[in-house]
């Protein structure tokens, strides 16, 4: 019996997995309101190119390319988990101060193009192409290779 449930939990699991696909909008409309608010609160004058929706059983995560090229992803709550603006600065507003000040402090005049964050920490990288991790809090950990 055990081993009847388990398989019928592997086949369950394979064809939820199988029938997720990633779905293309060409509009901000499948993204969570926090997501919307988020794009029209930094990048106002930007509209959005397209949203790709990857979602499987267990989550669900957005892309969005805007008009200029910036990538942003979104997790399924609508919060920011990336930033790319390829050669354009991320908004100050979204990089935590003491990660602001520590660039400016050791990288006169450089700009964080691109911005990840996960569950312990930042990374950022600069528009010279140096990357650099932080923690939670934005204390610097190290130069990243």
């Amino acid at each position: 019996m055990k081993k009847f449930l388990a398989i019928l939990a592997i086949i369950a699991l394979a064809a939820g997995s199988m029938s997720a696909r990633d779905k293309v909008y060409n509009s901000a409309e499948p993204l969570p309101q926090a997501a919307k608010t988020m794009l029209a609160t930094y990048f106002p004058s930007q509209k959005v190119n397209h949203v790709k929706v990857d979602s499987d059983v267990f989550s669900k995560e957005y892309e969005v390319i805007l008009n200029d090229g910036t990538e942003v992803d979104f997790n399924k709550d609508g919060e920011w988990k990336s930033i790319d603006r390829g050669q354009k600065a991320v908004p100050a507003a979204l990089v935590l101060k003491p990660i602001s000040d520590f660039v400016a402090a050791n990288y006169a005049g450089a700009k964080i193009v691109d911005i990840e964050k996960d569950r312990n920490s930042y990374d950022i990288t600069l528009a010279n192409g140096i990357e650099l991790k932080f923690d939670r809090s934005g204390k610097f950990l190290k130069v990243d290779d």
